[in-house]
């Protein structure tokens, strides 16, 4: 039930507001109108307590208070054209036209996303004047529920790596940190949203690429079961290892993007039944007595100490919370090799073609992602499908007795953002380009849902995440356990200085 807000009563939504009322500036005022949360937000929208301008305006002036220092946003319209756009959706409500569940909120798509309106450049300066002609199913159903686009959020060259860095814009920074990376590869978004310049944004995630990102800016990041949001189009409809979704402040507002998102398509055969309003629902639900596996570094990967201080402080969060929690982990043997093997299938299929003609426009991870698929063998890629059905036996026996996993989302912490990937974690080397992000991409080989929730900060002031995994098609459980663990740390509440 739609509930009608005073002005006296929007001050009193908003922390700290009604009692600085008196002498608040504008300025003031329209920061907190940034950090309403998205289900607040699109609510006094629906109900027209505040305007698609009102809101608008608010987010622009962040922008530029923020964008210059962070990078997080490209390829922006000019400022007129975004108030024109959010007057267009104030101009539909007063017409009384149906609304949809993001009515009037200023977005940003990821730039892996086509997008009419908006160039599509990967990140690459080969694509850097590609302008689609269609959206992708995502962006369709984005623009439906009554987003109002303002450009892209950027991402590292084809989304290649957890370090958002590219040679069309350039890098992005960490808001809790500037000298930090975001992750990524949905590292712009997940920095426009700490920042409070968007109020959630889209993502995807083949290795971690939403859930890392989340874990670096102290915002929350799910995967969702593969299947769950269609993605079209594609080249490889049944790949199956990359997932879009969604990143917002709080598990609540997660929810409630993936509600938008979620759902099948006839453009994707790879959808799985679902209730999508499930998810914009309300997430309480008790935790007495349910078994969780407690494996922050899933069993013996190197793990930086200052993340294992984190998430050691918050064990007993879930045995507050009634869980049975014991030391146990998943035995994810050969997940190293079926993801790895899939993945540069994956990106000879998918930019093989670039090879010849743009080889010097590529970056070198990219190009060894290319050549390690074109020496792939028949029996290599029939071998680690053979064995990811084992993983996905052992991963689905593994969850009849614990039906949640608690690891690391990362196994560092932010590093240097002039550093394009870290080497060595406590000592032990880095094999490749991805490998300091196994914590992630081993359970993406799963196909299970997983998110990434703030669990704390490191005695450096930077943000660690904890995450949590679900059994099959249990996204609706993954994010119940972590809106209650949420409850009750409040570390996704600590924004950065001056958001």
């Amino acid at each position: 039930m739609e509930t009608d807000f005073t002005r006296r009563e929007f001050l009193a939504m908003v922390p700290g507001l009604a009692a600085a009322s008196a002498i608040a500036s504008p300025t003031t005022a329209k920061q907190d109108i940034c950090h309403l949360s998205l289900r607040e937000v699109t609510k006094m929208l629906r109900a027209r307590q505040l305007s698609a301008r009102e809101v608008m305006k608010a987010h622009l002036e962040q922008i530029r208070r923020w964008n210059p220092r962070l990078n997080a946003i490209v390829a922006k319209l000019d400022d007129d054209a975004c108030i024109a756009l959010a007057d267009a959706a104030d101009a539909r409500a007063a017409r009384g036209e149906a609304l949809g569940a993001l009515h009037g909120v200023p977005w940003a798509f990821k730039d892996l996303e086509p997008a009419i309106g908006f160039p599509w450049t990967r990140g690459s300066p080969i694509y850097r004047d590609d302008r689609p002609t269609v959206d992708s199913v995502l962006v369709e159903r984005l623009r439906l529920a009554g987003v109002v686009p303002i450009g892209k959020t950027n991402t590292p060259e084809f989304g290649m790596g957890s370090q958002t860095y590219n040679n069309v814009y350039g890098t992005t920074v960490n808001p809790y940190d500037l000298t930090k990376t975001v992750g990524g590869s949905s590292g712009g978004a997940a920095a426009s949203v700490a920042a409070g310049m968007l109020s959630a944004a889209d993502g995807s995630d083949l290795a971690g690429s939403l859930r890392n990102p989340a874990s670096f800016n102290n915002v929350v990041g799910f995967r969702p079961t593969v299947g769950l949001v269609p993605i079209a189009p594609s080249a490889l409809p049944f790949f199956g290892f990359s997932v879009k979704g969604p990143i917002a402040r709080s598990v609540l507002d997660v929810g409630y993007l993936l509600a938008a998102m979620a759902g099948p398509d006839s453009r994707d055969p790879n959808c799985i039944p679902s209730d999508p309003a499930v998810f914009a629902g309300k997430l309480d639900r008790s935790f007495k007595g349910v078994r969780v596996a407690w494996c922050p570094d899933l069993g013996g990967l190197p793990l930086d100490h200052r993340v294992r201080e984190v998430l050691e402080a918050q064990r007993r969060i879930f045995e507050g919370l009634g869980c049975i929690v014991e030391e146990q982990h998943p035995d994810l043997d050969a997940a190293e090799e079926v993801f790895l093997t899939m993945r540069a299938f994956r990106s000879l299929t998918t930019w093989g073609p670039l090879l010849s003609l743009h080889r010097s426009e590529l970056k070198p991870e990219a190009i060894k992602e290319i050549e390690d698929g074109a020496r792939l063998t028949t029996s290599q890629v029939s071998a680690a499908m053979v064995h990811h059905g084992q993983l996905l036996e052992r991963i689905r026996i593994f969850q009849e007795t614990y039906p949640f996993i608690l690891s690391t989302v990362s196994q560092v912490p932010p590093f240097d953002a002039t550093v394009h990937w870290p080497t060595v974690i406590e000592g032990v080397p880095m094999e490749h380009y991805i490998a300091w992000m196994k914590s992630a991409y081993w359970i993406s080989a799963t196909f299970h849902p997983s998110i990434a929730v703030p669990a704390g900060f490191s005695s450096d002031g930077l943000p660690v995440g904890l995450q949590i995994v679900g059994r099959h098609r249990d996204d609706l459980g993954v994010l119940q356990l972590a809106n209650a663990f949420e409850q009750v740390t409040g570390v996704g509440k600590r924004r950065p200085l001056d958001a």
